[in-house]
């Protein structure tokens, strides 16, 4: 398909019968969801509310993306979408222009980082919501309590160190052990990711809904996990000044 506003390409990316389709309100020609611009006659359209960041860039719902592509695609779109180009255009194709450029922008953001790829999709699916990031960092992994009970005193000891001027070598070692420790898991809890990144694009090609749900609340667990392991880090590296 063309995304170009200036010429018309053949139409050989049609709707088909099954595809949801639009129409151009140009010159009628039925499009597909989230076109754009017309494939028949290359007018900018008007996006739908419900339009996902997959969906700007006509990509599946997968988790595992080419980024090199995607940069290329964002640039692509954004110099089609620049409003140099709609400078003599219509009101509303200013003002289609300008909401799809924010919208290219959001949607590259987000699906560029592959922690914030997936998200997103889980707010898709209804996995989680928009506030859930904030309200599960302060659930502690059973796995984990006995490490962030000691690591608590540890870091309560060093504050009280820094107001009293002290220093102690030992406290010191201690707390870089502990972010050793949990860098480690960080990466660990990244390489499972991908491992269920890989999972959840097969089972969305072979249309497996029960592994799709298994995959989804899989990810969610893990992202909780890795979020609080990350929080910790943080406050290892502040305490020690890194």
């Amino acid at each position: 398909m063309s995304y170009s506003s200036e010429t018309a390409p053949a139409p050989v990316d049609a709707p088909t019968e099954n595809t949801q389709v639009e129409v151009c309100w140009s010159c009628g020609a039925a499009l597909k969801k989230a076109e754009l611009f017309c494939f028949n006659c290359g007018k900018i359209q008007p996006l739908p509310s419900d339009i996902t960041y997959f969906e700007v860039f006509q990509l599946p719902k997968k988790l595992k993306l080419e980024t090199s592509v995607l940069e290329r695609d964002f640039y692509r779109l954004s110099r089609k979408l620049h409003p140099d180009v709609f400078a003599r255009a219509s009101q509303r194709e200013q003002e289609w222009s300008l909401a799809s450029s924010s919208l290219l922008n959001d949607a590259y953001r987000t699906l560029k980082d592959p922690i914030k790829r997936t998200e997103y999709l889980l707010k898709l699916e209804g996995i989680l919501s928009g506030d859930d990031g904030g309200k599960k960092e302060d659930r502690v992994p059973a796995d984990l309590l006995e490490e962030v009970f000691e690591l608590n005193m540890q870091l309560d000891e060093m504050r009280m160190n820094r107001q009293m001027g002290e220093d102690d070598p030992q406290l010191h070692k201690d707390l870089l052990a502990a972010k050793s420790n949990f860098d480690a898991q960080l990466k660990s809890a990244d390489k499972s990711l991908e491992t269920l990144w890989a999972k959840w694009d097969a089972s969305l090609d072979g249309g497996d809904e029960t592994g799709k749900l298994a995959v989804k609340n899989a990810l969610a667990t893990l992202l909780d996990r890795r979020r609080y392991i990350r929080n910790l880090v943080n406050s290892v590296n502040e305490a020690l000044g890194l």
